[in-house]
C-alpha cells in the first residue's frame, strides 16, 4: 500500500457514445497503458457525459462494455488501473451540482466545444451540455490528481477546472489539488483521414475519415488506400503540418504505431510517392491493432469477468471519491449523515 500512495495519481476518462477509434487510442489510451508503473491510475467510462446528446439506451450499454474490455485488450491491467464506470459513483453527479453553483455563466458560455455541439445539436441545446464543463471539474477534482491526461481539444476544460478549484479553495481554504495536463508529444491529436484539419471522431456521420479500433483489416484498409494527402505536385513524404496536413497525419500515425521519428520515416520513403506511403501505414495500423481487437472480442464473452472488473473499480474510486466529497459538504456547510 505504501508504494501506491507515494505514486502521482492520473485520471481520465472517454465518453462510451460512439466505438473507440484509432485517434483515441494514439492519442490518450495507448499511452495511458505505458503510466501505470508510474502513476497510480484512475480510468472511466463517462457515460454521464454521453447522455448530454441523446443516446440509444442498448447502443450506450453495449458501447460502455466494449469500451471496458478495449480499455483492457491496449494493456490496461485491472490489476494496477482502477477502472470504473462514471454513473455508478454516484459522487461525480453530486460535486458536479456544487460545482455548478461555483462555476460563472460567462466562463461556461465561452467554452468551444458548448458552441460546436450547440452548433451541432440545434434542436436538443440543454443544460446538461451547458454545465458539461462542471461536471467534469467534478471527476477530476474527486480523485485529487496530480495529472489529467487529455487532448488538446480538452486543455480549456482543464483550465476551467482550474479556474473552479482556486475560486473553491479561495473561499474554503485548500480542499482541492490543482491538477496539471499531461499531453503526449506524439500521436496527441489525430486527425481525419478525409480532413486532416479535423480531429478523428468516433461520432463523424461519414466513416471514411476514421478508423475504429474494433474495424477488420480489410477496412482499415480500405480507409488509409483513400486518405487525403497534398494537392501538391511534389508528391514526397515529408512532415509539414502547415503546408502537407495529410501527410504529416498519416506520418503522425506511422510514428506512433512502429516508435519511428520523422526523420527515419523521411528516410524510409525517400523516392516513394503517396500510392506506396499509404498503404504502408494501414498495414502498420493493421498489425498494430490485430492483438487489440482479438482480445477485445475475447473479452466481451467474458461477461462476469467485465462485471468483476467495474464492480472492483467502482468500489476503490468510490473510496477515494467520498473523502473528497465529505470534505465539500462540511466546508459548504451540509450537516453530516
Amino acid at each position: 500500500m505504501e508504494e501506491i500512495v507515494s505514486k502521482k495519481r492520473m485520471l481520465s476518462g472517454i465518453k462510451p457514445s460512439g466505438d473507440l477509434t484509432l485517434g483515441s487510442y494514439l492519442g490518450a489510451v495507448k499511452n495511458w497503458a505505458e503510466r501505470a508503473d508510474q502513476y497510480e491510475c484512475f480510468y472511466f467510462m463517462a457515460d454521464l457525459h454521453a447522455i448530454t446528446v441523446r443516446q440509444n439506451p442498448a447502443d450506450l450499454r453495449r458501447r460502455t462494455l466494449e469500451q471496458l474490455a478495449q480499455y483492457i485488450a491496449c494493456g490496461l491491467d485491472p490489476e494496477k488501473n482502477t477502472l470504473f464506470i462514471q454513473s455508478h459513483i454516484h459522487q461525480h453527479a453530486e460535486l458536479g451540482w456544487i460545482l455548478d453553483c461555483y462555476s460563472m455563466f460567462g466562463e461556461l458560455s465561452r467554452m468551444t466545444q458548448f458552441k460546436d455541439k450547440s452548433a451541432k445539436n440545434e434542436e436538443n441545446i440543454n443544460a446538461g451540455l451547458f454545465t458539461y464543463p462542471s461536471l467534469m471539474a467534478a471527476d477530476i477534482l474527486l480523485y485529487q490528481p496530480d495529472l489529467v491526461p487529455v487532448g488538446e481539444d480538452q486543455k480549456q476544460h482543464v483550465e476551467l477546472t482550474h479556474v473552479i478549484a482556486r475560486r473553491f479553495n479561495g473561499i474554503y481554504g485548500e480542499v482541492f489539488k490543482i491538477p496539471e495536463p499531461f499531453v503526449p508529444k506524439v500521436g496527441a491529436r489525430i486527425m481525419s483521414l478525409t480532413n486532416p484539419t479535423a480531429k478523428m471522431s468516433k461520432s463523424e456521420n461519414e466513416d471514411t475519415g476514421r478508423v475504429l479500433l474494433m474495424d477488420p483489416p480489410e477496412v482499415i484498409m480500405k480507409q488509409f488506400k483513400r486518405a487525403i494527402t497534398d494537392s501538391d505536385t511534389e508528391n514526397c513524404v515529408r512532415y509539414d503540418k502547415v503546408n502537407k496536413p495529410g501527410v504529416a497525419n498519416l506520418m503522425t500515425i506511422y510514428s506512433a504505431v512502429t516508435g519511428k521519428t520523422y526523420e527515419e520515416i523521411e528516410n524510409e520513403f525517400i523516392g516513394c510517392g503517396y500510392g506506396k506511403f499509404k498503404p504502408m501505414v494501414g498495414e502498420a495500423v493493421v498489425e498494430h491493432l490485430r492483438p487489440i481487437r482479438e482480445e477485445a472480442q475475447r473479452l466481451m464473452k467474458d461477461k462476469a469477468y467485465l462485471e468483476s472488473v467495474y464492480r472492483d473499480g467502482a468500489e476503490k474510486a468510490s473510496y477515494v471519491a467520498e473523502k473528497t466529497l465529505r470534505k465539500v459538504y462540511k466546508k459548504v456547510g451540509f450537516v453530516a449523515k
